[in-house]
């Protein structure tokens, strides 16, 4: 059974964070979900735009008919 976006919103997806030392601010990926990666200048900023771009890859993933894999735990 597929699941909506907030039930794949709720799940623990793991992120990555990593800073950025020679051109600043900090880049974050979700090593389950390819291809979904956003930075911000600061760490904070950066998880904040995480969370929108982990949004839009599940909806584009749903709208498209894309399986979604559940985190590894």
């Amino acid at each position: 059974m597929k699941k909506t976006l907030s039930e794949y919103m709720k799940m623990p997806y793991p992120m990555e964070i990593v800073e950025d030392k020679d051109e600043g601010g900090f880049a974050v990926s979700f090593p389950d979900l390819p291809g979904c990666l956003t930075c911000g200048e600061t760490e904070k900023s950066a998880i904040a735009n995480a969370v929108d771009a982990k949004k839009a890859w599940f909806e584009a993933a749903i709208e498209n008919g894309i399986e979604i894999n559940e985190p590894k735990f």
